[in-house]
């Protein structure tokens, strides 16, 4: 247990399902399904342990192995998580009582137990309250902690998880990916996630800035996909990011992932500009 926790307690606002989107993708993640050590941090989980339950939950479909790991800095929430875990483990709640969950203390600087180093950092909704410029350092302490081929998966999302995004970290500190990930059904416009964008980018959503233009690019194309919604708003998500590969925009995966509402890129495609 850390006796100084690095960081700052969050809102702690925790909703049931919300990282849903984030947990699919760290289940199809290399760095989990090829982890010789498949251990899993859930950091900054919040008032409530609930998104590491459901977390480890969708894991253990991929990695019957998998180890989820929640770290807050507030000790009452560990202690609400612990009182939530004795719970499961009595067979009170839905989900399984051996799920493989376990609670501790900690902060940016990632404790855990017997000096291992976790396949997976998740930490959602956490560095939105810090400066654009403490964003580097919390990323390289909390990489420190990965296993080489270990990535940290760190964004934000809205409060009932329908609109997300996300980097995707490696160990090195380094970004590696930017992903988009949307509900969409009743979606009206792609740029909505310009108010989730990470800390990295959310400042930067401005007339010159590569995150910027690629928010007007996909919606200029989701507007010209218009007929297309006779189909259904998967059909003409399609389109609009078919679109934009075929404008030059180095946009990663097919269409498996598109149908979900995914977008991703390198992190060069939409990394801020120097000041």
């Amino acid at each position: 247990m850390a006796s100084s926790p690095l960081g700052r307690p969050t809102r702690g606002t925790t909703g049931t399902n919300r990282l849903r989107r984030n947990d699919r993708w760290i289940a199809a993640s290399d760095a989990l399904r090829r982890a010789s050590d498949p251990l899993v941090v859930d950091l900054g989980y919040g008032a409530s342990g609930v998104t590491a339950f459901e977390l480890a939950t969708r894991l253990v479909r991929v990695r019957d192995d998998v180890e989820v790991r929640g770290l807050e800095i507030d000790p009452a929430r560990v202690a609400t998580a612990d009182a939530q875990l004795a719970e499961v483990r009595a067979g009170r709640t839905p989900f399984a009582p051996d799920l493989p969950v376990s609670f501790g203390r900690g902060g940016f600087e990632v404790p855990l137990p017997g000096g291992r180093r976790a396949a997976v950092i998740r930490v959602m909704n956490v560095l939105r309250q810090y400066d654009e410029q403490d964003v580097p350092d919390a990323w390289s302490r909390m990489a420190s902690r990965l296993a080489p081929d270990g990535l940290l998966f760190e964004g934000t999302c809205d409060e009932i998880g329908r609109v997300s995004s996300w980097v995707d970290v490696d160990a090195h500190g380094s970004p590696l990916r930017f992903t988009i990930s949307l509900r969409l059904a009743d979606l009206e416009r792609p740029s909505i996630v310009a108010e989730r964008l990470p800390k990295a980018l959310i400042h930067r959503n401005v007339a010159g800035e590569r995150i910027h233009g690629l928010l007007v690019d996909l919606d200029r194309e989701w507007d010209r996909a218009a007929p297309l919604s006779t189909f259904g708003a998967t059909q003409r998500f399609l389109a609009a990011v078919s679109a934009l590969r075929a404008q030059g925009w180095p946009i990663l995966g097919g269409r498996t992932r598109w149908r979900l509402g995914e977008l991703t890129l390198p992190w060069a495609a939409v990394s801020p500009l120097a000041d």
